[in-house]
């Protein structure tokens, strides 16, 4: 038989999850919905960017904005082959970055960051996603962030 040590347990995760919920910038997620409408009329793709368990996010999101909103999506991190031959030959600092360059990057596409702050110890930044976002301000791609 099981022991429920704390019966309370799933009310104070469904409270936390609502506190969790109420505190989501509301107008920022419809900006965000927003921006890919607009970029799914204008046939543009979405990258998706990750890194670590963002990564994960990233893969995971790729299908459903492929099957779900119809929307030409793509995360750098689902080609491992490509990702690892860049990285050893070029570097991991512009690993996206490149790999943008060659998907030919452009003003009718968008960018969308996954992000929980993880980066080099010294600055707490991942420059492979702040090199992929220099070269999306210069193309003229949107920018979307979820962090």
């Amino acid at each position: 038989m099981f022991n429920v040590v704390d019966n309370n347990h799933t009310q104070k995760y469904f409270d936390q999850v609502t506190t969790i919920a109420n505190k989501i910038d509301k107008i920022a997620v419809e900006e965000i919905v927003s921006a890919l409408v607009r970029l799914r009329q204008k046939k543009g793709r979405l990258f998706v960017l990750g890194v670590g368990g963002s990564a994960a996010n990233a893969a995971h999101a790729v299908n459903d904005f492929r099957k779900l909103c119809g929307i030409e999506t793509y995360a750098p991190t689902d080609n491992v082959s490509e990702l690892t031959a860049r990285t050893n030959d070029e570097g991991w600092e512009t690993v996206f970055e490149g790999w943008l360059r060659i998907s030919q990057l452009s003003d009718k596409d968008a960018i969308l960051v996954f992000s929980v702050g993880g980066g080099n110890a010294e600055n707490n930044v991942s420059v492979n996603i702040i090199k992929a976002l220099n070269l999306a301000v210069e193309r003229g791609a949107s920018i979307l962030g979820i962090v």
